[in-house]
């Protein structure tokens, strides 16, 4: 391509070669260097006049070194008349901590989207952003590159009884990119989610606090009162037998939750079964209310007819869409298994509770007589507020909404005196299990997951897949070790040491040269880049 220059920072000097090979085309001449106290040179060693510069400097284990070499290379570019100046950063630095994670806490890729701007750049081409909205913090346009179709076409190619298999999140923050992958294979999902096991949860509801009991019996309510009567109850059944009646036996809707009161919702999609929300943890940590529900025996699309009877309207189901019904959904009904995990691995049901064992440990150390509490009710109720449980946030919502972040869950897997229940939603006995997410740092979700598909969901194979491989510490090399894991795969858009990937016998590395290289060529004249976020059959 003529008039166009790409450089390379000394973050990921084989992908910028990779780019350049399939461009026609050798980096530019660039001189960067360290002086002896640290500070970083540089020196543009050809003329870019008038032309449109690349600069290709990804993330690395040096981060702030390879932020601050761009930074510098953006602002050598500017100062040398560049026409324009497109940062390429195929894992855009911090972008983890685009929201503050405390009150007191960063909007770090804020700060660096500030900085890229003031520096000089044009335009911004990366790939898989942790979170998209942090394209907003651009005055600048952004492109988000997607790794998905260059994942789903490996998968098509290398993975035998593909069609069969299911796409799992392994938290419910990846949700939206796990349903992307499974409409565009066509495949089952499910989702993996873990809560932290807490003693006594259910006595710090409020409806068991002693200040509400004082409060209604001021009213003069007993909370009696709030219980279902015997004649409701009948009520109920006289209403449940009258809607039978008229309802056909044969066929009931799949996805109708049976209520109280005998009548069936609308159908609902299965995402929305779990909607109801406990405080403190996952919707989807909670099964019973799934497993309570009748199975359902097919699916049939449900009309309201004008003609009511009783309380209520009638459900009569449209039998001319029968079979048209069954033939484009083949729904299975959701599976709701659960598991202790403890230091992140998952153990058996009879194993000891270091829950229960610190509690053990610490309870004669509380004040007073514990089990029976008898100055209870001499206190002031105000002073007693820590009766209706202890606030997880001091300034309102919840600490898992202000703090619920991947590394935070690897440090809480790791702590030997916590111990968390992991829910798997989803049929993956027999199948093959991809476990999806955007990048891979930490190990011990990837592990925890990997565990409880095989161990308690039965999958015969799982594939850890995401676009950066980051593989903080010795991450790689625990997943290696881990039986429950057949493939790791990732891309290239974070460096990976040679020896690493040599001694790995599990890890496949995706080349995303041909997706970068062709959104540089289409930026530089001008065309659209809306054809490599599409799916192309093989």
């Amino acid at each position: 391509m003529r008039r166009v220059k790409i450089f390379s920072g000394t973050s990921h000097p084989l992908l910028v070669e990779a780019i350049c090979e399939r461009l026609g085309t050798i980096p530019a001449k660039a001189e960067l260097k360290k002086f002896s106290n640290g500070e970083t040179s540089v020196a543009i060693g050809t003329s870019i006049r008038e032309q449109d510069v690349f600069i290709v400097q990804s993330g690395s284990d040096a981060v702030n070194d390879s932020l601050m070499e761009l930074l510098i290379m953006i602002s050598a570019c500017k100062g040398s008349s560049a026409k324009s100046i497109t940062a390429v950063m195929p894992y855009f630095s911090y972008s983890r901590q685009s929201k503050k994670k405390s009150h007191r806490g960063a909007i770090t890729a804020r700060l660096v989207a500030n900085l890229l701007s003031v520096a000089g750049i044009h335009h911004l081409i990366t790939v898989d952003l942790h979170a998209p909205p942090t394209q907003g913090f651009f005055g600048k346009p952004v492109d988000n590159l997607h790794a998905e179709p260059t994942i789903a076409r490996w998968i098509k190619a290398n993975v035998p009884g593909w069609q069969e298999a299911v796409v799992v999140s392994k938290n419910p923050g990846g949700t939206k990119r796990v349903t992307s992958l499974a409409d565009a294979l066509k495949l089952n999902f499910g989702i993996v989610t873990t809560a932290r096991r807490r003693p006594n949860d259910g006595n710090s509801s409020i409806e068991n606090s002693t200040i509400l009991d004082r409060t209604l019996d001021r009213m003069g309510v007993t909370t009696e009162s709030f219980a279902p009567t015997d004649e409701d109850s009948d009520a109920n059944l006289s209403h449940t037998s009258n809607i039978g009646e008229h309802r056909p036996l044969h066929k009931t809707s799949p996805r109708s939750v049976p209520q109280p009161n005998g009548t069936n919702h609308p159908s609902v999609p299965f995402r929305h079964l779990h909607s109801h929300r406990e405080h403190g943890s996952s919707p989807l940590t909670q099964s019973t209310r799934v497993e309570s529900a009748s199975p359902p025996t097919s699916r049939m699309p449900a009309r309201r007819d004008g003609t009511a009877f009783g309380p209520s309207r009638a459900l009569q189901f449209d039998r001319d869409n029968e079979e048209a019904s069954d033939e484009d959904y083949a729904d299975e009904r959701a599976e709701v298994i659960t598991g202790r995990l403890i230091q992140g691995h998952i153990v058996d049901d009879d194993a000891p509770s270091p829950v229960l064992s610190t509690m053990s440990n610490s309870i004669s150390t509380l004040p007073g007589d514990v089990m029976g509490q008898p100055s209870l009710d001499d206190r002031d109720p105000m002073s007693s507020s820590f009766i209706l449980g202890t606030p997880d946030h001091a300034l309102g919502g919840s600490i898992h909404d202000a703090t619920h972040h991947s590394d935070d869950e690897e440090e809480g897997l790791k702590n030997p005196e916590l111990e968390h229940t992991i829910t798997l939603v989803g049929n993956v006995r027999d199948r093959i299990v991809f476990i999806i997410d955007d990048l891979i740092d930490q190990c011990g979700s990837w592990i925890a997951a990997a565990e409880t598909v095989v161990k308690r969901g039965d999958a015969k194979k799982v594939y850890c897949i995401a676009t950066h491989g980051i593989f903080g510490d010795d991450s790689l090399e625990q997943m290696e070790d881990c039986d429950c894991i057949d493939y790791i795969v990732v891309t290239n858009t974070y460096p990976i040491g040679t020896e690493r990937v040599k001694r790995s016998k599990k890890l496949v590395v995706l080349d995303l040269s041909g997706l970068l290289s062709e959104a540089i060529r289409r930026n530089h004249y001008g065309e659209s880049i809306s054809a490599l976020f599409q799916h192309h059959a093989d």
